[in-house]
């Protein structure tokens, strides 16, 4: 309403000609005005504009509650917190009123009690839209007390009031939240006799406390969210309590790179120093992205648990912050993102995924290794011809002269913090490779071809048409059959025979 500000009393707001509604009718009609003027309603989300969003708002102009049903990391809080942005950014409320209660339509003793003492005098406060938001996680612990309320025997002691009073009472959050969205997170980890207790409220409107007959006609609009693992796993939705939630509207994880990359980028967060020291290129935003479509479909992650969109995020926070560690030992003034960098993300992959019994077996540090290799070798062949179609004619690949210089017994050692330099010289010593990258990505930068002459390597390592093995403190390239029938030697020779399962899953061979 304009000029809030100046209205304080019942009276005033009468004559400003403000109506009573409800928050279903609020929110259906500020929908209705921004679909009419084409505004984006859910500011922010990504790859739900012909799917979820279109449910979810037809589930508003409804009138309904909703359940949003998806596996982790698939927005589903965030899209309840943006519902916000559909309510009236100030609605008046009578001042002092715990359950927020609307000064032409009050539930509460005490705002009843307000009116029938200073009738058009009563004065009244205004309500912000975002205080008008509410989320609860359901976890084992949360009692009818926290939602619903209780009994308060001080506030009984302190008011002189016998217990059969409805001003003894402690509200829950349910009840403070009227006329507020309310979320409930994660709705099958809530405990049965809870979810009962939600019967009422979602079908009358109405709560019960320890008996008492108050009828407190609740004025909500709930949004409950849940991980369809949760219906076999951990908890479930009593049957009763599906039924009376009007809508359930699934959701999912992006379909395409291009909606997985801008939601990343969106969310990650890279401060402004990172920004002006390191830079990273498409492809290996690409690479990040690619590691959460291959964990989705790998036979070591389960995919009942889903890989949360946060895998990503942190991923790429991670391989920013693997970057600018190296440039600052360096005491390099800007750097690139490099594919050894990408030793950085692999913390960041073993926490956001769920192994199955055989990746267990694996280790999650192998698996996530495996998981960066799977990514390559997607990548590879956007940017260089597919090495699968060269098996035989290998006299006609544009790979052969590296090939036949690892095959000749050179090794190339690509370390973790290798300065600028030194990562330049080694990738130059490695003959046609410059040239591979000069053919099929002429438009290239010079850094750029750095990290294209790296990522080649990388991609025929898991071609298998070279080997690629793991060190502590970096990869090191050789020849595919050398590597297989020589023992390692030297200083390194510790590292490598530790790193044997790794080499596996790292260097293409299955």
């Amino acid at each position: 309403m304009k000029d809030h500000k100046n209205i304080k009393t019942l009276a005033q707001l009468k004559s400003a000609g403000y109506h009573f509604k409800t928050i279903k009718d609020e929110l259906r009609a500020n929908l209705i005005q921004k679909l009419k003027a084409k505004e984006k309603v859910f500011e922010g989300i990504w790859g739900y504009e012909e799917t979820v969003i279109p449910d979810l708002e037809r589930a508003i102009l409804a009138g309904h509650d909703v359940n949003l049903l998806g596996l982790r990391g698939q927005a589903k809080t965030r899209l309840a917190r943006l519902m916000v942005n559909l309510l009236d950014e100030y609605v008046p409320v009578i001042e002092g009123s715990e359950l927020n209660d609307d000064p032409l339509h009050p539930i509460s003793r005490y705002g009843k009690d307000k009116i029938h003492e200073l009738g058009d005098q009563m004065p009244i406060t205004w309500l912000h839209r975002e205080d008008r938001y509410t989320e609860k996680l359901a976890t084992p612990d949360v009692s009818i007390a926290d939602l619903i309320g209780d009994v308060d025997p001080i506030k009984a002691a302190s008011l002189k009031l016998p217990y059969s009073d409805e001003r003894v009472i402690h509200f829950g959050l349910i009840p403070r939240s009227h006329r507020c969205i309310f979320v409930i997170n994660e709705l099958p980890d809530l405990q049965a006799r809870i979810q009962v207790a939600l019967f009422n409220i979602l079908q009358e409107g109405d709560i019960q406390i320890r008996g008492f007959k108050i009828r407190l006609l609740l004025d909500l609009q709930f949004v409950f969210t849940a991980n369809p693992e949760d219906y076999t796993n951990r908890g479930s939705i009593v049957t009763p309590l599906k039924d009376r939630i009007d809508s359930q509207i699934i959701t999912h994880y992006p379909k395409s790179m291009e909606v997985s990359k801008k939601i990343t980028q969106q969310e990650a967060y890279i401060r402004e120093e990172q920004t002006q020291l390191v830079s990273a290129n498409e492809i290996a935003k690409d690479l990040v992205e690619q590691i959460a479509f291959e964990a989705r479909k790998s036979e070591y992650v389960d995919a009942k648990s889903g890989v949360s969109a946060r895998l990503t995020i942190s991923a790429y926070e991670s391989l920013i912050a693997a970057a600018e560690r190296r440039s600052l030992i360096n005491h390099d003034k800007n750097t690139t993102v490099r594919i050894s960098d990408f030793i950085g993300v692999v913390p960041s992959i073993t926490g956001k995924v769920e192994l199955v019994y055989e990746g267990q077996q694996e280790g999650p540090g192998i698996v996530a290794q495996n998981l960066v290799g799977k990514a390559i070798r997607a990548q590879f062949v956007n940017y260089f011809p597919d090495p699968d179609k060269f098996r035989k004619q290998k006299e006609k690949s544009p790979y052969k002269k590296i090939t036949h210089w690892f095959g000749d017994g050179n090794t190339i050692d690509l370390l973790h913090d290798m300065t600028n330099a030194d990562y330049e010289k080694s990738l130059i010593s490695v003959p046609g490779l410059a040239d591979l990258i000069n053919e099929f990505q002429k438009s290239a930068d010079t850094k750029h071809k750095l990290f294209l002459m790296e990522f080649a390597l990388h991609g025929l390592a898991e071609f298998s048409l070279i080997s690629k093995h793991t060190l502590t403190s970096g990869s090191q390239f050789k020849d595919l059959l050398s590597s297989m029938f020589n023992l390692p030697k030297g200083e390194d020779a510790d590292d490598e025979d530790e790193s044997d399962d790794d080499e596996d899953f790292g260097s293409g061979k299955r």
